[in-house]
């Protein structure tokens, strides 16, 4: 059964940074893109980085494009996602999700992944 677990969710001050984990067990990941994703209160769940099944191709949204940085490590057993977030905002104030894609390639879109961690909250407030 494929399981994703995040970590490191927490309350920041703006300009504060935080690396947010994922662990996913239960099946290879290595041929499966995977991606964060977030939701703040009465908003859609959105895109906020992926990275391809291997590794060598990542994508951003806007929001976080200069300031978020999206790694993976395909271990045997238990695949390892990371986002490293800095300079955050309080805008950045949502439900971090972790996905592990239908594809090989990142998407954007929310349909594209059909696994899907409990999420951890991140809170930048001052």
């Amino acid at each position: 059964q494929v399981q994703l677990v995040e970590s490191g969710g927490g309350l920041v001050q703006p300009g504060d940074s935080l690396r947010l984990s994922c662990a996913a067990s239960g099946r290879t990941f290595s041929d499966s893109a995977m991606g964060w994703f977030r939701q703040a209160p009465g908003k859609e769940r959105e895109f906020v980085a992926g990275v391809n099944w291997n590794g060598a191709a990542t994508d951003y949204a806007a929001s976080g494009r200069d300031r978020f940085t999206i790694s993976r490590d395909n271990g045997d057993d238990t695949a390892y996602l990371y986002l490293q977030m800095s300079s955050l905002k309080p805008e950045d104030t949502a439900v971090y999700y972790c996905a592990v894609g239908s594809t090989r390639y990142i998407s954007t879109d929310y349909a594209m992944y059909n696994a899907w961690g409990q999420g951890t909250q991140v809170t930048v407030s001052s």
